[in-house]
Order: structure tokens, then C-alpha cells, then sequence
């Protein structure tokens, strides 16, 4: 099959939904695939209901697509089970249609890196389950790509925050906790500095990464607001509140005990480790190509505050 002129969203979650609108903004024919009807994507962008683990039916989804986007997820305690069959299906339908596949990734498939800065040339070496099913995902398209059977751009960003982001560690728990006057809920330690990545940034990379050719065939580290601390957001956060907004941080003893009764956090304790050293993801190679396209982490913070403040009016 030859590919058409559509970009082909699979996932209409908290990146694809933004994505989406961010490639028809930017004068392109989009259609999202996603199980159920998203309740936000704007009127010009068509969807389409497709169970994604069936090749065939993602292939039928992506039918005149010249761009495929997998910007799927899977139940953060359903991790080795769920994803995969996702992944593999629209890798299967990018080599049968023979469009280029844009793949939105996350940090865990490294592993510690004891606080050095994260570069796209480490080796996948995590050890966690979900840093091993990470990796291997990863391996399975480079796999692929290397057999020449697929053309492939990988996007990776680290913990996502932004307005319509709720499930993360700058979520709700940590934003609407303060919009609502409560101490702000943090797993870790808050003086290290995390690499934070914001939603219309990664969806600005990826569609740069769709669009531009000298990305096929790599792996890049979307950028994204400037790395601090977390104690440094929260700081920033009081001052776009103008009240002192604190942290209140769940001890290691603690989420252990619990994490024994509690498949979520089971899933979040393995992880820990990204709070317990410094977390910086190094977007040097991106930014050297394509240029400088974080936004500013006061105007990100900003924006997230009012999107949270508009959820609780």
C-alpha cells in the first residue's frame, strides 16, 4: 500500500488530544483512532473507533495516512500486559501502509543513571518491569526499522504535566491540591532537580518530528520548560497563587506498607528511583536541530494553574 496525505493520531488521551489539535492548527489533515469518542477534539479533526491491538483494524485506521502518531498508554498497573499489543498494532499498520511512524515514549527503559544527565545514546538497561517492557517495545520497532520494514521517529519526554493532565506527579494531586488551599502531594525529594515535560511541548515536538524529514530514523529527547527542582515549582506555584503553597511528601516507609495493598502504588514505588536522584533530560541534540521550543516554566505553570482553576469553578 502507499501512503496518503492524512497524519493519523492513534490515542486521544492527554497528548494525542493536544497533538491533534496542534498538526490541524498547523494546516493539516488529521484523523484521530482511539476505542472511545473523545468529548474535546476540535470540529475540523476526524475520529475514528478502532480496537488498536487488532492489526487489522488499526491498519483500516490508518488507511491514506503518510504519518502515524502512537501516542497510546495503557493502566499504569496494567503496564506489560496492555501496552505492547497497542504498540504493535500500529506498528503494524505503519508497515502496511508504509507510512512514517512517530512514537511518543517515556524515560523508564534507562534505568538509574546515577543523577548523570540523560542522552539519547545510554543503553536501555532499566531493570524495573516497566523500564523492561519500555525497552523492549523500544527494541521491537528498532527491530523493525532495522529490517527495513518500517521508517520510524522516536520522541521521548520525561513526567508530563500541563492543563488536562491529572494522573502524574505534577497532577492533581500536586496541582489541585494547591489550587484548592491543600498541601501539594509529592513522592520523592524535592530539592533534586526533575526534568518536567509540558504537553503542548511534546505535542510541538512530535509534530515536528512528523514534519520534518532529518528526523526519520532516530531517537530524540523532546524539549521542554527549564529543569528545576520540584521545591522550585512549588515556589512558583505559590507565586502564581500568591499564598505559600507546601509540599506534603509521602515518606519511603510509607508508600512501601501501602504499596503491598495497592496495585497503583506497587506501580509507582518500582519508579521511584526518578525522585531519589537527579532526573535531567538533556535536549541538546533536538534543540542543535531543530531549535529551541520549551516553554517558559513560569508561562507553563501559569497555564496549568488556570486550567485547574477553571476545573474547580
Amino acid at each position: 500500500m502507499t501512503s496518503g496525505q492524512h497524519h493519523v493520531v492513534f490515542g486521544a488521551g492527554q497528548v494525542g488530544r493536544t497533538l491533534a489539535a496542534r498538526l490541524a492548527s498547523d494546516g493539516q489533515s488529521v484523523r484521530v483512532v482511539s476505542l472511545h469518542q473523545p468529548s474535546s477534539l476540535p470540529t475540523w479533526v476526524e475520529w475514528r473507533a478502532a480496537d488498536v491491538t487488532d492489526p487489522d483494524a488499526a491498519t483500516q485506521a490508518a488507511l491514506d495516512g503518510a504519518v502515524l502518531y502512537q501516542c497510546l498508554n495503557a493502566p499504569y498497573d496494567k503496564w506489560p500486559e496492555l501496552f505492547p499489543p497497542l504498540q504493535r498494532g500500529v506498528l503494524a499498520a505503519a508497515e502496511r501502509t508504509g507510512a512514517l511512524l512517530v512514537t511518543l515514549e517515556n524515560l523508564y527503559g534507562y534505568g538509574p543513571t546515577g543523577g548523570r544527565p540523560i542522552t539519547e545514546d545510554l543503553p536501555l538497561a532499566a531493570e524495573t518491569v516497566k523500564g523492561r517492557t519500555r525497552a523492549a517495545m523500544t527494541r521491537e520497532l528498532l527491530a523493525a526499522a532495522d529490517a527495513g520494514r518500517v521508517r520510524i521517529a522516536i520522541g521521548r519526554a520525561s513526567d508530563f504535566f500541563g492543563p488536562g493532565v491529572t494522573a502524574s506527579a505534577l497532577g492533581a494531586r500536586f496541582f489541585a491540591r494547591a489550587v484548592s488551599g491543600k498541601k501539594a502531594d509529592f513522592l520523592g525529594n524535592p530539592n533534586l532537580r526533575h526534568t518536567y515535560s509540558y504537553v503542548p511541548d511534546i505535542a510541538h515536538g512530535l509534530a515536528t518530528l512528523g514534519t520534518d524529514e532529518r528526523a526519520a530514523g532516530q531517537v530524540w529527547h523532546l524539549p521542554g520548560p527549564a529543569t528545576v527542582t520540584t521545591r522550585e515549582i512549588a515556589a512558583i506555584v505559590s507565586d502564581e497563587l500568591e499564598r505559600r503553597v507546601d509540599l506534603r511528601i509521602m515518606p519511603r516507609p510509607l508508600l512501601s506498607m501501602l504499596a503491598v495493598v495497592s496495585p497503583l502504588l506497587r506501580a509507582l514505588k518500582e519508579m521511584a528511583y526518578e525522585f531519589e536522584e537527579p532526573f535531567v533530560l538533556d535536549t541538546t541534540k533536538y534543540e542543535s536541530t531543530f531549535g529551541s521550543a520549551g516553554t517558559p516554566l513560569h508561562t507553563a505553570v501559569a497555564d496549568t494553574i488556570s486550567w485547574y482553576r477553571s476545573r474547580t469553578s
